[in-house]
């Protein structure tokens, strides 16, 4: 292969490898937005956070639906990735699951306003709501294994049961700004937690 066409395709390598960064900070930036201002967020609120212009939206995300279908799979991505990721790093596994189910809470904010903006698509919802079981069930399982192996949370809590339960206090914020669910989320946690013997 000659020197030419060696650096041809790095050269095309790099592009690809700065493209696929820009869509993962214009995903993050869409995210931010949509957990604070919900799925009915101007674009331009969103291109201002990327630091983009709203063409550039478009052209990856032709409609809203695109880019809140692609918003979704990367915030189940990231949270798929953080639960191994804090069990490494994080002071104990209890302390991992919490910072966990706050990451669980932002996507679950964002995932609020989905259905709407998928509106009749309703087979594309559900093939969305197998794909996040999927990947984030055994995440939250590994984590909450490792919280009862180290005696800091009591055995016997499923993992789907812990997310749905997390899942129910959410619904509501969207509608009530007077209402934080984690704060009930965090005394669901303080439930799960084992009594420290004196």
């Amino acid at each position: 292969m000659s020197p030419e066409s060696q650096s041809g395709e790095v050269s095309a390598r790099s592009k690809r490898a700065d493209a696929v960064r820009n869509q993962q900070t214009l995903l993050a930036a869409a995210a931010e937005v949509f957990v604070t201002s919900g799925v009915d967020a101007p674009i331009r609120e969103i291109a201002a956070r990327a630091g983009v212009g709203m063409g550039t939206i478009y052209r990856h995300f032709p409609t809203r639906a695109d880019l809140v279908v692609a918003v979704y799979r990367h915030q189940v991505e990231a949270c798929a990735d953080a639960g191994p990721n804090l069990l490494d790093s994080a002071g104990s596994p209890l302390a991992a699951l919490r910072q966990w189910v706050d990451l669980f809470v932002d996507f679950l904010v964002t995932k609020h306003g989905l259905a709407n903006a998928l509106q009749s698509d309703s087979s594309g919802f559900e093939a969305l709501h197998a794909y996040f079981l999927d990947r984030l069930v055994p995440v939250c399982e590994q984590l909450l294994d490792a919280a009862v192996d180290a005696g800091e949370v009591r055995p016997g809590t499923h993992a789907y049961e812990l997310m749905r339960g997390i899942g129910n206090l959410c619904i509501g914020r969207d509608s009530d700004p007077r209402y934080d669910p984690r704060r009930l989320v965090e005394l669901l946690l303080q439930g799960l937690q084992r009594p420290q013997s004196s």
